[in-house]
């Protein structure tokens, strides 16, 4: 077993390059999906100055067992999979403030999503999370240290995910209130395990949010 499975995977990118961009998407996919995937979804967020960039897990999953598991029964895959995600973060960041950098994930890439944002607090432009939560069995310790320094995060799931428990949902949401995010939760009644037509109009108002800004 790899101790570094994700280490220097593929990643796949939509958009104009980030030298060229004003704003810059880290996209992460879910279990059973895929980098070429998980980019289905940029078009639909009308984003034209935003760079995606959407790295790819080893074996299509980021980490083996639930997110609910002990996160000892989920490593090394898991601090593998934060590891490339900060890879990415970083080579953008090179030409992108980290302010108009958004990390956005669906399922298990919304759980690395906040779980990253929640490990690494600073001002990101954002923390977009269709249907997940934090990382960890419950009664996992939260006292992550640092400031999102008011970071928009965005939680949308629904109250009958099959996999992602709508109390988990409340927690991260307030965890990540209490580390400074500007958090706005959205349970939708019913719903599957999908992303819905509000959930990704919040996402691209805030995208615009940054070419409105200008420079």
């Amino acid at each position: 077993m790899r101790d570094d499975p994700h280490r220097g995977s593929e990643e796949i990118a939509f958009g104009p390059s980030p030298e060229e961009a004003e704003s810059a998407v880290i996209l992460i996919h879910g279990r059973g999906d895929s980098a070429r995937g998980i980019l289905a979804l940029a078009p639909e967020l009308h984003a034209p100055q935003t760079a995606f960039l959407a790295p790819q897990a080893l074996g299509l999953s980021w980490y083996p067992n639930s997110f609910l598991s002990e996160i000892e029964l989920n490593e090394p895959w898991l601090s593998s999979a934060l590891d490339r995600v900060e890879a990415a973060v970083t080579a953008v960041a090179t030409v992108i403030p980290r302010e108009r950098v958004v990390l956005m994930g669906f399922s298990q890439g919304a759980c690395l999503a906040l779980e990253f944002a929640a490990r690494n607090t600073r001002r990101y432009g954002g923390v977009v999370a269709f249907s997940g939560g934090l990382i960890g069995h419950e009664g996992t310790p939260r006292d992550y240290p640092g400031s999102l320094e008011g970071t928009p995060v965005f939680l949308g799931c629904s109250d009958v995910d099959l996999h992602i428990p709508v109390d988990r949902v409340h927690e991260s949401a307030q965890v990540m209130n209490v580390l400074g995010g500007e958090v706005d939760e959205w349970i939708y009644p019913g719903m599957g395990h999908t992303i819905n037509g509000e959930e990704i109009a919040w996402a691209s108002k805030l995208l615009t949010s940054f070419s409105a800004e200008g420079p």
